[in-house]
Parts: C-alpha cells; sequence; structure tokens
C-alpha cells in the first residue's frame, strides 16, 4: 500500500531508539498517523514540528498498519508560533479540535481551512477564522448549525440569537421574549466582516463551545482544550490593548 498526499503536522511522539511516530492531518485521507525512521534525531526532529506543512508519502504492507512516512517540508510556520503565545494556542486549539474526527476519515474542507488559518496564526484575525473553523467541524461531525433563517418566522435578516437545544437561528423579534435562554449569533459567522469585536469573538467560541461540548465531548467523557481557552483569553487582550 503506497499513497502520497499533502499534510499538516498535528503532533508527533518519539517511539524506539530515534524513530517518532508523527500524526498528519491530510488533504484525502484524514487525520493518520505513520512512522518517520529517525524523526526522533537531532537531524530531523527541528523540522517535524506541528504546524509545519509537508508532502507525505505513506507505505504500508496492510492499510490498516500503522506504516512509515517519507515527509519533505513544504511550509515551515516555526516563527509564526514563535511570534506569540496566542499562534501557538491557536494551532495547539486546532489540533485538539482535528482529533474529534475518526481516523483515516477525509475531511478535505477541514484540511483547506486548517492551512488557511495556520498562514494566518499569528494575525488578529485568527481567532475569529477559528471559530469559523468550529462551526464547519460541528457540520462535518454531524452537528451543524442552522443560521439561514429564523426557526420561528422563516425570515432571513436581523438573526441574532441561536437556539441551545434545537441549533437553529432566531430573529431579534422572535427571540426577544426568551432572549435570556438563547445563545448570541454574532454576525460575522453569518457574514464576511473584517473587523470582528473582542466581545463578538467570546460570543462566538461561547455558541460553538456549548455545542461542541453537548454533542462532541460530553458523550466522550471530554471537555474543551485548556488551550482554546487560553487563546479566547489572548484574543481579548490582543484587541483590547
Amino acid at each position: 500500500m503506497e499513497w502520497t498526499d499533502d499534510g499538516i503536522i498535528l503532533g508527533l511522539r518519539r517511539h524506539g531508539e530515534g524513530h517518532a511516530v508523527v500524526e498528519l492531518i491530510t488533504a484525502e485521507h484524514g487525520r493518520h498517523l505513520g512512522l518517520v525512521y529517525g524523526g526522533g534525531s537531532r537531524k530531523k526532529a527541528p523540522a517535524l514540528q506541528p504546524g509545519n506543512s509537508v508532502r507525505a508519502v505513506w507505505r504500508a504492507r496492510l492499510d490498516e498498519q500503522l506504516g512509515n512516512y517519507t515527509l519533505e517540508i513544504t511550509q515551515s510556520r516555526a516563527d509564526r508560533m514563535m511570534m506569540a503565545a496566542r499562534a501557538s494556542f491557536g494551532l495547539q486549539t486546532i489540533a485538539a479540535l482535528l482529533r474529534l474526527l475518526p481516523e483515516r476519515d477525509p475531511h478535505g474542507d477541514l484540511y483547506v481551512m486548517s492551512e488557511y488559518i495556520l498562514d494566518r496564526i499569528d494575525e488578529p484575525e485568527a481567532a475569529s477564522l477559528i471559530a469559523r473553523f468550529e462551526l464547519q467541524l460541528l457540520a462535518e461531525l454531524g452537528f451543524g448549525l442552522d443560521l439561514s433563517c429564523c426557526a420561528a418566522s422563516g425570515i432571513t435578516t436581523d438573526l441574532v440569537y441561536v437556539s441551545p437545544k434545537t441549533g437553529r437561528a432566531v430573529s431579534r423579534a422572535a427571540g426577544e421574549e426568551w432572549r435570556e435562554r438563547l445563545l448570541p449569533l454574532p454576525s460575522f459567522l453569518r457574514e464576511a466582516e473584517v473587523s470582528v469585536s473582542p466581545a463578538e469573538i467570546a460570543a462566538a467560541f461561547a455558541l460553538t463551545g456549548h455545542f461542541l461540548a453537548v454533542h462532541v465531548l460530553e458523550p466522550r467523557g471530554m471537555d474543551l482544550p485548556e488551550a482554546r481557552a487560553s487563546l479566547v483569553a489572548a484574543a481579548r487582550r490582543m484587541r483590547a490593548a
């Protein structure tokens, strides 16, 4: 068995004498692990950093085996990760969320989004992009939110709430009576906006975090990634500065 694909390094662990098991999110083969011979050596280890993009060749005798990787670094992002703590928090958050996907299950849109975000991980827009990434992740896990129209009236304008039970949008007028029970819907999750306030970012992560917790994490006995809370806090500090 052999295939070649583009991927992003999510993490790695040492294996045996100087080797490493590398975890990638790939364009066509999903989240996939493989052994890199010498991956723990002084020569190779510095290049195998989480967040780097690679051209990967995977080989194994049988499809169900771990197999081994030959990796060529196509984009190094170590400099971006060192620019600010929020960049590291963002990468850790993305990696933790991608690990919720079944192994070897292709999710091309999430791969493309990951590449796009990581190329901007040290920029102010990264936090809002990760919130959109979480919406897409929910959809691909089968728990997508319907933000297209109001659940009560069917209108497509002035949608400012989301039902925490159904995941459907609610308009300002329809939700006024129950606004204390509804989740705020930041407009940037429905429309392309350049400037996003700290309050909107916090509201977006509260929204996606609710549905991730209820539908994905709690049934698995898991919590939201610790790095995610640090990312939100860092985004608040950056935009308040």
